[in-house]
């Protein structure tokens, strides 16, 4: 919890403090600024031209955490996260509560793109922040988060627009997949509109998948045919298969990536994903090798067939993206695998 004598140190909370009780201006549960006030200080910031990197946080799927541990255990997660980002802010940096599971991160520090990616790259590593169990009294809850950030005055001059840019390149990396970081550059995210960068309704996405599966005259066709939709809806560069065989082919062309014994042993349930390959080493070495030779650290698989029948298998995983694979994405995934055995059980083809 910030003291009296953290805040003081800033001209803004010295003036505030002689008025008011430190509890006030405190977030009663995590112990950082709260939010009216942490926006009030960058306010300040700004109208004395005080240069500082601002970043947003939100904790990836927290509603789940919720949902399924109960609230006792998110407000656990909560305090832990703050408890970790102050610490490791130092004396360089201000953090606060926006609201929820969105905390704002102000750096005065690290000012120039390479010096804030670096920032960034060592709160996600090593069990410094993020990426890390929070050790509670009943559990250990795995939390990551995803981090919009943008420098003034090298970005924005105004607070308007600075929080537009962090608007921005947050939800940019909720569109990534989750648990990762985006720095404001404009010549990549000046033109970006949030509205053009949001998903399109499971309805839809289903509707164009089977009109398209629908008109390719052979299961390689179909399935050729809608890989454009996949890869543009679940955000992914590429779509792989693997058949009888066992080998791993990219869709769309005759490249091959290896062999794959062993997706039964983790796709158990129709549908597997994680963003942690280390829980499948000792099951399914091959695919752990597969995964370690190419630096995929998240990926999804889907089992082709119907009932006990496996005709194959559908994979996405991109190299070195570490995102979170979430329920509409795996929906998209289910249905296509669902609707090729669907048909492979009537025409008794195979990929």
């Amino acid at each position: 919890m910030y003291s009296r004598e953290d805040l003081i140190k800033y001209p803004y909370f010295e003036q505030l403090l002689q008025n008011k009780d430190i509890s006030n201006v405190i977030d009663s549960l995590t112990g950082l600024v709260s939010r009216s006030y942490i926006i009030g200080f960058i306010h300040n910031l700004i109208d004395n031209k005080i240069p500082f990197t601002l970043a947003m946080v939100d904790l990836d799927n927290f509603k789940f955490i919720n949902d399924t541990q109960g609230h006792k255990v998110g407000d656990g997660v909560l305090s832990g996260f703050a408890s970790d980002i102050k610490a490791y802010l130092g004396d360089f940096g201000l953090a606060g509560r926006y609201g929820g599971d969105e905390f704002l991160i102000i750096n005065f520090r690290d000012l120039d793109y390479d010096s804030v990616w670096s920032f960034y790259s060592k709160l996600y590593a090593d069990n410094n922040v993020l990426r890390k169990n929070i050790v509670l009294e009943t559990c250990e809850p795995f939390i990551t988060g995803t981090i919009g950030s943008a420098t003034y005055p090298k970005d924005a001059t105004d607070y308007d627009t600075l929080f537009e840019l962090i608007d921005k390149t947050l939800y940019r990396g909720k569109t990534k997949g989750r648990n990762c970081y985006i720095i404001y550059v404009e010549s990549k995210h000046k033109d970006i509109q949030i509205k053009a960068l949001a998903r399109r309704g499971l309805s839809a996405i289903f509707n164009d998948i089977s009109i398209r599966f629908d008109a390719g005259k052979t299961l390689m066709d179909k399935l050729e045919s809608i890989q454009s939709i996949m890869c543009d809806d679940l955000r992914v560069s590429s779509l792989y298969y693997l058949g009888d065989d066992n080998v791993v082919k990219k869709v769309g062309s005759d490249e091959t990536f290896g062999i794959i014994e062993d997706l039964d042993k983790v796709v158990v349930n129709n549908i597997y994903s994680t963003n942690e390959i280390l829980e499948f080493k000792d099951k399914a070495p091959s695919l752990y090798q597969y995964c370690t030779n190419r630096e995929i650290f998240s990926i999804v698989i889907v089992r082709v067939g119907l009932t006990d029948c496996t005709c194959g298998y559908l994979m996405c995983g991109d190299p070195r993206s570490r995102r979170i694979w979430q329920d509409d994405e795996e929906a998209i995934m289910y249905f296509v695998a669902r609707t090729m055995g669907g048909y492979i059980a009537i025409n008794d083809e195979t990929l």
